[in-house]
């Protein structure tokens, strides 16, 4: 008789080692919203306190270039929770993932990004799905914020942040996350296409986050899945 042993989710090299490179992009980019933001004239607490409460990249982003911009708080908030309206949609694709417990679904909810939906979908059954969502979701929201609260430290020492390319940091590793996804699923390669090319026609002229909303749309191109 032959006995099966499963290495655990949470003990996964491979898993473990995704995970940490999704929180090292999301420390990174940290360090430059935390910059700018204290840079562009706003006390240290601002960024500190966004990232804790919000806690979402493209809508604090934005939020923050009102503001710096001369924008009332108000419109600074509307901006931030219409780019945010996406994870409404993420939040379903991923609920029985984080767990059907008031307590899991509340910090659940808190954990739901672009990033950390990608990371769960990525992997194949649910206990690897939920190891993933908790892993990268917990890791990037505690390296997130020591990263926003270290560049709001160094403020502007760090001079322009654009030009160490930061911002290419999360699109190359949710690229690597979503590719197996994209193997093992027909519907997913002709929704992810669909969704980009939309995503890319209308970025010149919407808001930053916006296009991610928008490329949801490419979901009408996924079709039904037939019965196994």
């Amino acid at each position: 008789m032959r006995s099966v042993r499963r290495t655990s989710p949470v003990r996964d090299p491979e898993l473990l080692r995704d995970v940490a490179l999704v929180c090292l992009a999301s420390g990174v980019v940290g360090v430059s919203f935390g910059a700018i933001s204290v840079a562009g004239g706003l006390p240290v607490w601002v960024p500190v306190l966004m990232s804790l409460v919000v806690y979402a990249g493209s809508a604090q982003f934005s939020a923050v270039g009102i503001l710096l911009a001369g924008g009332g708080p108000v419109a600074a908030a509307v901006t931030g929770l219409l780019l945010n309206t996406r994870t409404a949609a993420f939040g379903l694709a991923v609920a029985e993932t984080i767990g059907r417990s008031w307590p899991a679904r509340l910090v659940g909810a808190h954990l739901v990004t672009d990033e950390t939906v990608a990371f769960a979908l990525a992997q194949t059954g649910p206990e690897r799905r939920r190891a993933a969502f908790w892993l990268s979701g917990v890791g990037m929201f505690a390296v997130w914020n020591a990263g926003v609260l270290a560049g709001a430290l160094a403020g502007g020492a760090l001079g322009d942040t654009a030009r160490y390319g930061l911002d290419a940091a999360f699109p190359a590793v949710l690229a690597a996350l979503v590719l197996p996804a994209l193997r093992q699923d027909a519907g997913l390669r002709r929704a992810a296409p669909a969704g980009a090319a939309v995503a890319l026609a209308v970025t010149p002229a919407v808001p930053a986050g916006v296009p991610v909303l928008l490329a949801l749309t490419g979901l009408f191109a996924y079709g039904r899945r037939r019965p196994a």
